[in-house]
Formats: C-alpha cells, structure tokens, sequence
C-alpha cells in the first residue's frame, strides 16, 4: 500500500546529525531548528519553528501553498532538504539517516512507520508489528479453536476461550484427572475418585477411593455370628459382646478357672457344671485364699522393711497424751513402744518405750523412756558390746522457737552392762534409760504438749565418746 505524505507530515519530528552548511548560513537559515515534540501512536504535532525574527508558525498538512508561506525562498527550501536527519522513528529502533527530501520514500518503506490495519479494524499499527497484530491481536481476524476447531473472529474467540466445552481441565476434586468441560459434572458426581460417597451402612461420607477401606472397619457392616448360632446378622461392632453374654454356642471357661477349674463348654451347659461341682469349687477357692494370705503376710514384711528407719535418729509423735496417762494411772506398768529403727541400713535394730505414768524411781511422779536393743537381722556382723551414744529429747513447742526450752538426756553405754550385749531372740523387757526423765508438773509448766500431742527424739550416734 503506497501513501501519500505532504512535506509538513514527514517533516514532522526531525533529528539533525549535522549542522546546516556555511553556504545556507550566509541565507539567514541558520538559526533553523527542529524541536521533537511528545506524540503517541506515531501521530505527531507539527514542528515548532524558530527564526532570527522569533517567528512561530504551526505546520499542517493542506496545500503546498502554505508550505509555500513559511518557506518563501528557493534557495532556503533547498538548503533545508538537503539537510541530513534521522528517521522520525529512530527512538523505536530505525536507524535510517539521510538527506530530509528522502524522508518521504523511506517512511513507505520503514518498519516502524505506522498503517491502518489491512482488516480494517480501524488500528494504526507499525510494519513491524503488522503481522503479530494480524494473527493474535486483530479484533477482526480469524481464528479456530484449539479444542473445538471451529472458527471465531478475534473478539468472540476472547470470550470462547475459558468457556470451550471441549477444553480438558483439570478436576476441581484434585484426583489428578483432566476432563473436557463439559463432561466434567458427569465425571465429579460419578467417576471422580476423590468425591465423597456416603457408607451404605454407617451413613457417613468418605472419600471414594477410601471407601473400601472404610468398609473393612466399619462397625455397622452386617457379619454372621463365628459360633454359627441362631442368632440373625450382627453388626460387626455388637460381636464381641454377642460372644460374651448371649451366644448360646460360645464355648466358655468355668467361672472358677483363676482357682483351677479347667471345664470349658457351651453356655447352655455351664449352669448344670456349676450345681454339680460346688463342692469342688469351694475346695478350690480355699486354696487360693491361704495362698493369698502368705502372700499378703510377705508383702507386709517387705512393706514394712521398705518403710524401716535407717538414718540413726527416730522422731516420735506421742499423740492423745491425756487419755494416754489417765489410762496409766489406772492400769499399772503401760509402757507405750515405738516404732523400731536402725543406726544404718546394716546396724543396729533399736526401739524406745515411754511410760506416762513413770516407772521404778519415777513411778506416780515423772515420765520415764528407755532404749532397748531389739534382734537384727546384721546382728551377728556387728560390734558388740553396743558403743554408741543415745540421747533423748523432748521438744518445746512454744511458738516462738527462740525461747523454747527442750529437755535433753544423754547417756553412753556400759560395756558392762547386760542390756548392751548382743540380744537374744527374746529382747531386755526394760531397756536402758532415764526413770525421772521429766516431772509431771513440769510437762505443764511449758509447751511440751500442743494439741494433746509431744514428740520426743532419739539419736544414736556413734561418733561421740561423750553423753550430750
């Protein structure tokens, strides 16, 4: 297509290379200068021009006459269009210079000079763009469908494209298929393996592919009784208590099997072996009793090993001392003991008594506490006579610990004496210790009892060689 320009139309904007030559200066051009204004869509204002005279005139593209008006001398017309310029496109890319009378020849020719479009879709597009417009963008172009092949103009095949009912997408379930769309509702309500599908038994949905998974656990699928029984189907969830409490042909134990009992048979037998046998399962149960009975007597031995005093020192908790001494008074020689304890995990086995009433030279008057050597199982790995030094001590329970006065009694054993001697398996009925350990009117002066309670402490302690 061949076009047609005026000279003001591929004059439009200009870029001079070079300077005019001396000759045309010497005619009064050489103030001539092209000023590039802004243009879009390859649609340019006309230049501004500017002369010695600061005469400013808008070229347009009419008549040659007016052209005529701004350049009125030959000479200078000629100056001007032998001047050298660049392609008004050169900032697209064209790298076209030359002599501005052939700027006119070279924009039919140039690449980036614009044309209407030839589909006549009313764009102005650049040469080189023309083909790219033609087959993507045209609105009036032609096209087919990659998935139907049937042909749209550009602008309907925009708004068939997403809406192909022949297009393979993906599936919204996310099983990894692709469908055409428009068989994809058919495939999500019934081929799709990840839709959810509800359990024909238990009534809750599961994922397709799951399902027959589900159907292997699920505690509502109907099963037949294993024993065969007249029972109608079971759920699989009600068997084991089926089994257990109703099945006439389960074949169960003897209620007596823990204590020996080895009959096993159908449930409907069970009630005439337990009438026939009840003397034998009463013999039976005896026989677990005494076994549990020195079981139990065993337990309480390590039990109470386990809980035995190894560290020395007993801290005893005398409690309902009152009733404990009127008791006493009335009952002549109660002694109360305490619980027994060990110098060390290896020594000596050791046990206090106490009598509220006194004894010997503090009968009636005071309260008396001894010490007494009790059996051990280390006994016979043991140092004998006993050495070690015993003291006993009773607390002050005043609230205010500064001005607490205990009382304390000590004493080192006599290597002499009977009761330090390795003991016999019948231990010293007495002991050794302190008849007047403290007066009953002094037990009231101050706070050794509080809430009807004392404590007293023993320690040995075999390190002291003198009584403290």
């Amino acid at each position: 297509m061949k076009m047609v320009r005026s000279l003001t139309q591929w004059t439009k904007t200009l870029s001079f290379p070079s300077r005019i030559s001396p000759k045309s200066s010497k005619e009064n051009v050489t103030n001539i200068q092209a000023v590039t204004p802004s243009h879009s869509n390859n649609s340019l204002s006309p230049p501004y021009i500017k002369t010695n005279n600061e005469i400013n005139a808008i070229m347009n593209d009419s008549t040659i006459t007016e052209v005529n008006k701004i350049y009125p001398d030959p000479e200078s017309e000629k100056a001007i269009m032998s001047s050298v310029v660049y392609c008004i496109h050169h900032k697209e890319g064209c790298k076209w210079s030359d002599e501005l009378r052939k700027l006119k020849a070279h924009l039919n020719t140039c690449k980036h000079d614009a044309l209407p479009c030839t589909s006549k879709c009313g764009a102005q597009i650049p040469r080189v763009l023309m083909e790219d417009h033609l087959k993507y963008t045209c609105p009036l172009r032609r096209a087919r469908c990659d998935f139907c092949n049937k042909e749209f103009t550009g602008e309907t095949l925009e708004n068939h494209v997403g809406n192909c009912g022949f297009e393979p997408i993906y599936c919204e379930n996310k099983c990894g298929l692709k469908v055409q769309r428009r068989h994809l509702s058919q495939h999500k309500a019934g081929e799709c393996l990840k839709r959810l599908l509800p359990c024909r038994y238990c009534s809750k949905e599961f994922v397709a592919d799951t399902l027959a998974v589900h159907h292997n656990k699920c505690g509502r699928v109907p099963v037949v009784c294993p024993n065969r029984c007249e029972a109608t189907v079971l759920a699989r969830e009600e068997v084991e208590t089926h089994l257990k409490d109703h099945c006439t042909s389960s074949v169960l134990n003897c209620n007596f099997k823990d204590a020996g009992c080895r009959f096993k048979g159908p449930r409907y037998s069970m009630e005439k072996h337990l009438e026939e046998n009840c003397q034998q399962h009463l013999s039976l149960m005896c026989n677990v009793v005494t076994k549990q009975q020195h079981q139990i007597a065993s337990l309480k031995t390590a039990l109470s090993r386990l809980s035995l005093n190894y560290s020395g020192t007993l801290i005893w908790k005398i409690s309902d001392f009152t009733s404990k001494m009127a008791e006493a008074k009335t009952k002549e020689g109660m002694e109360l003991v305490s619980p027994p304890f060990y110098t060390s995990q290896y020594g000596y086995k050791l046990q206090a008594s106490l009598f509220p009433n006194g004894n010997g030279t503090g009968e009636d008057t005071h309260i008396s506490v001894y010490i007494k050597i009790l059996p051990g199982e280390y006994d016979a790995l043991l140092r004998w006579p006993f050495a070690h030094s015993v003291s006993f001590t009773l607390f002050d329970q005043s609230t205010c610990p500064e001005k607490a006065c205990n009382i304390v009694e000590s004493f080192i054993p006599d290597p002499t004496w009977k009761n330090f001697q390795r003991p016999s398996k019948e231990p010293d009925s007495l002991g050794f210790g302190f008849p007047r350990f403290i007066s009953h009117e002094m037990l009231k002066k101050r706070h050794f009892m509080k809430d009807d309670t004392m404590f007293i402490r023993v320690k040995v302690d075999p390190s002291k060689i003198v009584a403290v």
